[in-house]
């Protein structure tokens, strides 16, 4: 696709961004990587080694920041200090990388956001010259607080964390595009292509999936599905689907010029 969107200043040529957690091995992880055509991986940097342990395999070995765009997350932070020391470490290792991913969780059941920690480390961090792109409930108002604290893009999740339910509240996204000034991507619970086309359909700006691609019986190929299931979306978003009616007395076949019996 010739669609390209922008972000923190670079232009990407997907809309797909992908996590790189849950595979069996940094292998899996590139051949579905590249099977997904994304040009953005997220890190959870509390659980992927990216050279803080010393003698293990590094994932940068496998996706070198020189061909992709290395995301560092917060994924495993349940306060706000935790977050911004983990993302301080991220920089450290990445040699003064700033485009990071915040996300403060708020129960280890449910992965639900823990929002006002998230809008306190949002702030923290946008004041130390991260460019925050923040995981967060599918709220309007909080989502308009965080792109008013200064974050570059907002994460609403589409339902929890590796549950695969797809889009529950289609609503509150379209609320939350329709005010944004910055991209919005969907960010969790997306479960196979069909989630990731409506994701698209309702005006997001991309779809972040991790646990969808790499516990799938074959990620490669549920990669390489999701990938179309975002372009898919955002093609028909562009096109702009015809409007829905309860019936139509319109034949799709012109009837002018029939003969008549």
């Amino acid at each position: 696709m010739t669609d390209t969107f922008t972000l923190a200043g670079k232009t990407y040529s997907s809309r797909l961004l992908v996590g790189t957690g849950k595979y069996k091995d940094f292998d899996e992880t590139k051949a579905a990587i590249d099977a997904s055509g994304a040009n953005i991986v997220t890190v959870a940097i509390r659980r992927t080694n990216i050279g803080q342990n010393a003698g293990e395999p590094s994932l940068l070995d496998y996706l070198p920041p020189s061909e992709y765009t290395i995301l560092p997350n917060t994924a495993g932070c349940y306060t706000a200090d935790d977050a911004v020391r983990t993302l301080r470490l991220a920089r450290e290792l990445l040699d003064g990388h700033d485009l990071v991913k915040l996300e403060v969780l708020g129960d280890s059941h449910t992965l639900f956001p823990n929002m006002p920690e998230t809008l306190k480390a949002a702030e923290t961090l946008v004041k130390d010259g991260f460019k925050v792109m923040v995981y967060c409930t599918d709220d309007p108002i909080q989502a308009r607080m965080l792109e008013e604290i200064g974050c570059i893009a907002v994460m609403p999740l589409a339902s929890l964390i590796g549950s695969g339910m797809g889009i529950l509240n289609p609503w509150n996204l379209r609320l939350i595009i329709d005010q944004a000034n910055v991209p919005i991507i969907v960010d969790a619970g997306v479960g196979t292509a069909s989630d990731a086309a409506i994701a698209m359909e309702l005006g997001c700006d991309g779809v972040l999936m991790n646990t969808a691609i790499a516990a799938a019986k074959d990620p490669i190929l549920m990669a390489s599905a999701m990938k179309k299931g975002v372009e898919a979306g955002r093609e028909a978003f562009l096109a702009g689907r015809m409007p829905k009616k309860l019936y139509s007395g319109s034949p799709s076949s012109p009837t002018a010029g029939l003969i008549q019996s």
